[in-house]
């Protein structure tokens, strides 16, 4: 089935056997989510928050590479986190729709949004590296803990220029590796990172072109290389999740935030640390 007729309307249409590769390997790609002349208006909102045209207040404009004193002139991977709060006429944009249709035929009914996030890597900056890890490292365990986390990608995302990578299955472990901060101290920088041997843990590189995506689930090991080429690596997530899991994280006060109450984060952190 080609792009064109995987895309009818709102809908993208998946095949059973892009479901077989999710489940096996925590991780589908799909291509032509989008067709060019629909990335366009994604495009041209998406550059606005890169030039910092739309503001972004505290923490959710930051470097996921690097820490929160960086100054935005030296971001490695420019982050912007909740997207669709900070610009409100980007809500129920042409990708959620299409999204959604896709979290549903992956994991089935009763999902909603959960957040978004932006993730733009410089040209030519090898520490645009985002460290290994389980999405569900970072979040309270639940009865649902259906993800699907939709990675589009707005340029080609090559391994020059630090396209995703995943640990195929990874997501079927009995439990999550151990993670630790990657510079030691959560307040200084949200990432933390995972224990992955790349020696002897299978690694595959997901390249993808300009319109696809990835969907992977909370607990596959997933993370990117550096930007060694000339151009960016600009990428829109959309995640995805169990309505009754988004109620309890909300219930919290977690919103996934960077601005989250600090009480809240460290809160959140012993429940994802105690499963």
């Amino acid at each position: 089935m080609s792009p064109n007729e995987r895309r009818v309307g709102d809908r993208y249409r998946i095949t059973p056997q892009d479901l077989e590769d999710f489940r096996r390997d925590g991780y589908v790609h799909l291509k032509g989510v989008l067709s060019e002349a629909e990335i366009a208006p994604i495009e041209e909102v998406y550059q606005r928050f890169v030039r910092g045209e739309i503001e972004v207040p505290g923490k959710d404009f930051c470097d996921m590479s690097g820490d929160y004193a960086r100054d935005p002139s030296a971001f490695a991977i420019i982050n912007v986190m909740l997207p669709r709060r900070y610009h409100p006429p980007w809500q129920g944009n042409l990708l959620e729709r299409r999204a959604a249709t896709i979290a549903e035929q992956l994991q089935g009914p009763g999902l909603e949004l959960d957040y978004d996030q932006l993730l733009a890597k410089r040209p030519e900056r090898p520490d645009a590296v985002f460290g290994w890890h389980q999405d569900l490292a970072y979040w309270p365990r639940t009865p649902d803990v259906r993800t699907a986390t939709i990675w589009f990608a707005l340029d080609d995302s090559k391994v020059e220029n630090g396209c995703m990578r995943f640990v195929p299955g990874s997501h079927r472990e009995p439990k999550l590796r151990t993670h630790g901060p990657l510079h030691g101290d959560r307040e200084k920088s949200h990432t933390m990172v995972a224990r992955v041997d790349e020696d002897r843990d299978l690694i595959r590189c997901a390249e993808i072109a300009r319109g696809d995506c990835t969907v992977h689930d909370e607990r596959v090991l997933h993370g990117s290389g550096g930007n060694t080429s000339k151009r960016w690596r600009r990428a829109y997530i959309i995640a995805f999740r169990a309505k009754e899991t988004v109620a309890f994280e909300r219930g919290l006060g977690f919103t996934h935030s960077h601005n989250d109450a600090p009480e809240v984060l460290k809160h959140i952190a012993e429940l994802a640390r105690k499963g």
